[in-house]
């Protein structure tokens, strides 16, 4: 529970306000940009929220965060924030919230099926969020983007009994689907797996209609304007990394979904793969 007593100077006078346990991940700054921002080693909140939409979302991002150093003096909203979560972002697709430290903040995603609700990584095992997901149909599938954002993984597969699909180059043994290869494998009609190695061994991308959800291989970089990737926080191999975001040129997508970074939507597949061209070239220079 974030302290008042600990918390960073640079936050503005009101009731939200984060602490020094803040790890930075990004999680209130990307999802509720309005009331916080980043502090360059922290979140910190450079505006209070002054109506009730952004004081909802400012309690949903304190709900969200993985390590809970947001505080804030108002507890009204929360009970409805612990609630809101899947959030919608678009069409079927939705925000997990309640990151986990274990994957220090990244994003998870619900996609909502007729055949089958799928898990894009995992969120933090909490209850609300549970019993939410068992309200919308429960999880069939969970597919995990790379070692680094398996998070409460086992939570989800004890409560829901989904099959939890991985790429066997990072190392994980038990799951109940674990693939090989460089080549993209089609889980259903609608769901594509494709192997993007660099990250980790492993890293795999999952493409469902238009939207890619990336894990950490792929990001929006809203301070540079453009799609992004990290050469200091690869633990395997830049090259490949490399070499598997032009690989992504092959698909079409309007949408990029990271665990992290900012997500992005382009106008049409064209504009993104202009997107993409441009990001690998400028990181082929860095």
């Amino acid at each position: 529970m974030a302290r008042r007593t600990d918390a960073h100077p640079d936050n503005v006078p009101g009731s939200f306000f984060v602490d020094r346990t803040c790890i930075d991940c990004g999680t209130c700054y990307q999802f509720a940009p309005g009331t916080f921002a980043d502090g360059g080693d922290h979140a910190k909140v450079y505006a209070q929220p002054d109506d009730p939409t952004a004081r909802l979302r400012a309690s949903m991002a304190l709900v969200a965060c993985p390590v809970g150093s947001i505080g804030t003096s108002d507890k009204a909203d929360l009970p409805v924030a612990a609630r809101a979560f899947p959030y919608p972002l678009a069409e079927d697709v939705f925000f997990c919230g309640y990151t986990s430290e274990k994957s220090f903040g990244a994003w998870s995603y619900l996609i909502r099926r007729p055949a089958g609700n799928v898990l894009m990584d995992s969120p933090r095992a909490a209850e609300p969020l549970m019993k939410n997901l068992e309200a919308v149909g429960g999880v069939t599938m969970l597919v995990l983007s790379h070692q680094d954002d398996v998070a409460d993984h086992a939570a989800y597969r004890a409560r829901f009994g989904c099959e939890r699909v991985m790429h066997r180059a990072d190392g994980f043994t038990g799951l109940e689907h674990l693939v090989d290869g460089h080549e993209p494998i089609l889980l259903a009609e609608d769901l594509l797996l494709i192997p993007t190695p660099g990250h980790t061994a492993g890293s795999i991308c999952l493409l469902y209609r238009d939207f890619l959800f990336t894990g950490d291989h792929l990001w929006w970089n809203p301070d540079k304007g453009r799609l992004s990737a990290s050469r200091t926080y690869n633990w395997h191999s830049w090259e490949q990394q490399l070499d598997s975001l032009e690989r992504l040129l092959d698909f079409e997508f309007t949408w990029v979904l990271p665990g992290h970074g900012s997500i992005h939507h382009a106008e049409n597949p064209a504009v993104m793969r202009a997107e993409l061209k441009r990001a690998i070239l400028a990181l082929k220079g860095s």
